[in-house]
């Protein structure tokens, strides 16, 4: 993976987060506390998944196991 690529994944994760924090605000206005909740939830933990990754690949990085290139 390249730097370029690493990169766009990092800004694709935080629009993640952004993305379920505006839906679960605008659910908010529709829906109850535990349906909004519900239908951020999935954006979220996939944000987290990916953010995730990305550390862990920024540590094979740091390391010299697998560098980016």
């Amino acid at each position: 993976m390249d730097r370029s690529r690493f990169v766009a994944l990092a800004f694709a994760a935080f629009g993640l987060v952004f993305l379920s924090f505006l839906l679960r605000g605008v659910a908010r206005l529709v829906a109850p506390y535990g349906v909004a909740v519900a239908v951020s939830a999935p954006v979220l933990v996939a944000a987290a998944g990916l953010l995730a990754a990305l550390v862990g690949l920024a540590l094979l990085d740091v390391t010299g196991i697998s560098p980016l290139e």
